[in-house]
């Protein structure tokens, strides 16, 4: 820390089992386009934090609006130290943008909150004596627990679209966010010790769900707030943000071997359909039917491979390239019916099995054989060869 403030006596809240505060907390705002609050955001954090704890604050934008020079005019006029790093490719979206503030971070604490006012700054402070006094890792902030309140979520729809994200994320991850009524927020203080920031790979803006599912802290703990309204702007929230949320869930969900084996299965099911559609239309059209179900069957690959690309392997495509993967995976997936035959074959003349037993343990034997060499053949890096995950340049100014 460039700057040391000392917290004045009469101001620190005491209480028999308080332990002291550590000596600062960074505070992580990632931005876009948020010209219009961050002057009024620094002014709450003014007036709310360095009393009672001194702080820094790390902007992480991806603006492509004048954010970083508002930053820049109105940080003069701030007792603490605040520095933009300003991406110029914004990987990840917002919760990329997190990590990068993550890996900026000086103090011990680091306070995530949104740039849009919406996050009260004077609850900075709290959160972080909560995670001290309770030997926490992690304090989210929640709106769902006693003297919390979603106030600031304007409109029934974005309520009911808050609430049913927040019950899936939950019901899919019952072990993980266990004792987190709040998987949703955007508002939390954590550990620099508690996180490593290269484990994460964050797609989009709910980077709470990510740290908790992918590097949760031991103790976890909860303070409510009331999610104030917007200063200014509008919301970023969008039909593509919340596409990009379903595909970081079943990224998360899929993190295991096993789950991603169910997870290949039943996509390898979803293929059915437009195998089924192409042999009809191609047959329809009087094309024979066994041409008609090889060109049918690619129509299946080429469902699969999109599906299993966005919803299994999506942090491992930068290892080959996409034709590359492509035409592996069509390879493999054709293999699968030529190996099937004689796989049947061999079942029902020397082992004696019925037509229908042989056919399911060829189906069974083929699939476990194409998930491995999906994963060994498509997405693993090749030896010697892995590239470092790909970085957006970003330009740091301490104003």
């Amino acid at each position: 820390m460039s700057q040391e403030h000392t917290v004045p006596a009469e101001v620190v809240e005491t209480e028999p089992s308080e332990i002291p505060e550590p000596g600062a907390v960074t505070i992580v705002v990632p931005t876009f386009n948020e010209s219009a609050n961050v002057r009024q955001l620094l002014h709450q954090i003014t007036e709310a934090v360095p009393a009672r704890l001194p702080c820094e604050v790390v902007f992480v934008d991806d603006s492509t609006d004048d954010t970083p020079e508002v930053i820049e005019k109105a940080a003069q006029d701030c007792p603490f130290p605040v520095t933009v790093l300003h991406r110029e490719e914004p990987v990840g979206g917002l919760g990329g943008a997190v990590v990068e503030g993550l890996k900026a971070a000086t103090s011990d604490w680091i306070v995530v909150m949104d740039g849009d006012c919406q996050h009260p700054p004077s609850l900075v402070p709290d959160l972080v004596a909560t995670g001290e006094r309770a030997g926490a890792g992690l304090v989210v902030a929640s709106r769902y627990i006693k003297g919390g309140s979603r106030a600031g979520l304007a409109g029934s729809y974005r309520i009911a679209v808050s609430r049913g994200a927040t019950w899936l994320t939950k019901a899919l991850f019952p072990r993980r966010l266990h004792g987190i009524s709040d998987p949703m927020s955007g508002f939390f203080a954590i550990r620099r010790s508690a996180v490593t920031a290269e484990v994460l790979q964050p797609l989009g803006y709910k980077i709470l769900l990510e740290l908790a599912v992918r590097s949760r802290p031991r103790t976890v703990t909860e303070v409510p707030f009331v999610f104030q309204d917007r200063f200014a702007g509008e919301s970023k929230s969008t039909a593509q943000e919340g596409l990009r949320f379903l595909r970081h869930l079943a990224g998360l969900r899929t993190a295991s071997p096993v789950a991603r084996m169910i997870g290949f299965g039943l996509i390898g099911l979803t293929g059915f359909l437009p195998n089924l559609v192409g042999l009809w239309a191609l047959t329809a059209l009087g094309m024979h039917y066994v041409p008609a179900e090889i060109l049918a069957n690619q129509l299946g690959v080429a469902w699969n491979f999109l599906l299993i690309e966005h919803l299994l392997f999506r942090e491992r495509r930068r290892h080959r390239r996409w034709w590359d993967r492509a035409g592996r995976f069509a390879l493999l997936a054709n293999a699968d019916l030529v190996l099937r035959i004689p796989l049947i074959a061999l079942f029902v003349h020397q082992f004696h099995l019925g037509v229908l037993s042989a056919t399911a343990l060829a189906l069974v034997t083929t699939f476990v054989l194409r998930f491995a060499g999906t994963e060994a053949l498509v997405y693993l890096p090749r030896r010697g060869r892995e590239k470092p995950a790909r970085d957006g340049r970003t330009a740091r100014r301490a104003v």
